[in-house]
């Protein structure tokens, strides 16, 4: 079963949504590395459910290290963080067992696991087991700003509302460091929350895309072939749940332009080779080329809705009606943000740690 990621660092996810606990185990971590706590709440408050297009079950995420830190700061051995499941209401799902949830990962669970799964509130395939990448990119994300990598990701599209683009990108980042909804415009989260709202008020749900963008990055990082910089980051997307596309610089644009609109000219400034453009998202050969690495990712809509649904009874093997009860998110596209910057820091410090060695993070 694999449920652990990375080449010099690694991260094992544990746990279910109605579990006990669920948690990570960071291996490979340097030591000497100060935890910052007030950048783990915080992290993990920009994930929490609130506001009416949120799920109601709320939880207060009340980690424990339970190994790999003394006296404030990483041992260098394996960091193991848990998060306790409080806020439970498994009976929600006790008419529903048998019966997949279309979208979810109910049936191919059964398929794979042979019913021996924790199915209550989608068990291992919950968006809640994030919580615990979140909790971890708290830990990461401050060794990167050390270095001067910083990494922000904003809703640059809620269904067919869009957000400004990313201007000056160290400001922007820092903009939306503090803010609780990531937008970069304030009139672009009025309107998004007015159609989630209205969405919700349907029974449905609502996606978007994520714009990401990485800046600080050292050049001449990354591998070629199988441990791109774009294939470690896609391979990590696509852990979270709701993640279903992904591109990077002009991405899908690429196909519509000729290689005199698409290739990023090379210019010197102040003595530093830069390029004039960056469609190639700061990325050539699957090595960095010292531009911002920018990426964008499809959040598909939250499939659990109140709307009545085909699907099927597993158990008596004839066609279902299914409509869906408890506590969801009518977009989840908001939480999922942090979480992208969260394993987004974690592949950066991975392929970091691959290139300089573990000490490059030490103080």
């Amino acid at each position: 079963m694999k449920n652990t990621f990375g080449n010099h660092l690694s991260l094992t996810l544990f746990g279910e949504s109605h579990g006990d606990y669920i948690g990570a185990v960071l291996d490979g971590i340097t030591p000497g590395v100060k935890i910052d706590h007030e950048e783990i709440k915080g992290a993990l408050q920009k994930r929490r459910p609130s506001g009416k297009i949120a799920t109601s079950r709320v939880e207060n995420d009340e980690y424990q290290i339970i190994s790999g830190e003394h006296n404030g700061f990483t041992t260098g051995t394996p960091l193991t963080i848990i998060i306790p499941n409080q806020n439970k209401k498994s009976n929600d799902y006790d008419d529903i067992e048998n019966i997949p949830r279309p979208a979810h990962a109910d049936y191919a669970a059964e398929m794979k696991y042979h019913g021996y799964q924790d199915k209550r509130g989608g068990g291992h395939f919950s968006g809640r087991i994030t919580v615990a990448l979140v909790a971890i990119g708290g830990i990461i994300r401050p060794m990167l700003e050390d270095k001067g990598i910083k990494i922000g990701t904003h809703i640059a599209k809620f269904e067919n509302i869009s957000d400004r683009d990313f201007c000056n990108l160290g400001e922007d980042i820092n903009v939306l460091k503090n803010r609780s909804f990531p937008t970069l415009s304030a009139e672009a989260e009025e309107k998004m929350l007015t159609l989630g709202e209205e969405v919700r008020s349907l029974g449905d749900s609502v996606g978007g895309i994520l714009e990401t963008s990485v800046i600080g990055m050292p050049k001449g990082v990354g591998e070629p072939w199988f441990d791109t910089v774009e294939g470690m980051i896609s391979h990590a997307m696509f852990s979270i749940p709701a993640i279903k596309g992904i591109e990077f610089g002009k991405g899908f644009e690429l196909a519509g332009m000729r290689g005199s609109q698409a290739n990023d000219a090379f210019e010197i400034i102040d003595g530093d080779v830069r390029t004039k453009t960056n469609n190639n998202g700061g990325i050539n050969g699957g090595i960095t080329n010292g531009m911002p690495i920018t990426f964008r990712t499809v959040v598909k809509p939250t499939p659990s809705i109140a709307i009545e649904q085909d699907s099927v009874d597993l158990t008596k093997k004839e066609n279902a009606k299914l409509k869906i009860g408890g506590r969801h998110d009518a977009a989840i596209i908001q939480r999922v943000a942090p979480v992208v910057d969260a394993i987004t820091a974690f592949v950066v410090a991975d392929i970091l740690t691959g290139r300089f060695g573990t000490d490059y993070f030490l103080s």
